[in-house]
């Protein structure tokens, strides 16, 4: 072979291999968005529910001693994330500010009792374990009633039950989508260097000496795709916050590393095992298949 002949097939086959690492980037790409969406979608609906109030309303008379020692009792109970008290001054600033006017001036007095906000925790912030949570605190003689919007927490509920579905039903299809293109991508790639498989196979070379060197590129492959993809997704991340702040309360770099590992994972292992079965399709065709 001429060096012509051996310069065009190398630029060939660099051209091949760059193609195919921007193709898996791209598919990862995707796939790590998706991930991204999913840990969003979970942190939004848990941030949601832990932000779900009950208006504990305390009876008339109580000192602020004992109201600050019901919300002690109240925070050690497990269904509970955390506590806010609202004193009667508080209540009334709040209340003056929603209605923009005095309302104490007017009526001479401030009718407004103490009460605790609570928060139930993410598992617990349901219908079922808040009507069990009241029940049980409604024993106490400091409490008059606990306050609470019933149809809200069912319609949030309900709706994060079907956003959760429907993002999850899409993960998976669009998973099965990124490991068919990804494979097809290898194979196409491998495609190319047919002729040279079988022509290393004449010769004499064993197919586990063969299918080495196109595995290990498989895989360079594959984590270099991985880690041009997570580098992109690193980048919308941060445009994402930019554009929308409030996105820094579900921000969970834990997470998110475990989707940029996933990443990783799926593109080493799909190349891999992708590369070994396109080459091995090769090393069993006959040589007059390969000009099919």
């Amino acid at each position: 072979m001429s060096e012509y002949e051996l310069s065009t097939q190398k630029r060939k086959t660099k051209s091949v291999y760059v193609s195919t690492v921007i193709s898996i980037a791209l598919v990862l790409l995707v796939t790590g968005m998706l991930g991204l969406l999913l840990v969003h979608a979970k942190n939004l609906s848990k941030y949601v529910k832990e932000n779900i109030v009950l208006n504990v309303i305390v009876n008339d008379g109580t000192s602020e001693g004992d109201v600050l020692s019901l919300q002690k009792d109240l925070e050690k109970d497990p269904y509970v994330l955390r506590t806010e008290y609202i004193s009667k001054e508080l209540a009334a600033k709040n209340l003056k500010e929603d209605l923009g006017e005095d309302f104490v001036q007017y009526l001479g007095h401030n009718p407004l009792l103490p009460s605790l906000d609570v928060y139930m925790k993410e598992n617990y912030a349901n219908t079922d374990s808040i009507k069990t949570f009241i029940e049980k605190i409604s024993k106490n003689n400091k409490i008059k009633e606990v306050v609470y919007q019933e149809s809200l927490i069912d319609m949030i509920n309900k709706n994060v039950r079907i956003i959760g579905m429907i993002v999850l039903a899409f993960a998976v299809i669009l998973l099965i989508i990124a490991v068919a293109l990804i494979n097809n991508t290898i194979r196409l790639a491998i495609y190319s260097q047919r002729f040279l498989i079988k022509s290393m196979q004449l010769i004499g070379a064993t197919k586990n000496f063969i299918r080495k060197p196109f595995i290990t590129y498989g895989i360079i492959h594959g984590l270099l795709g991985s880690l041009i993809a997570i580098l992109l997704l690193i980048l919308t991340l941060k445009f994402a916050q930019q554009q929308i702040p409030e996105l820094v309360f579900l921000r969970n770099w834990f997470e998110f590393a475990v989707i940029f590992l996933g990443v990783i994972l799926i593109g080493i292992l799909i190349s891999g095992l992708s590369t070994y079965f396109a080459v091995t399709k090769y090393l069993k065709a006959q040589s007059n298949d390969l000009y099919r």
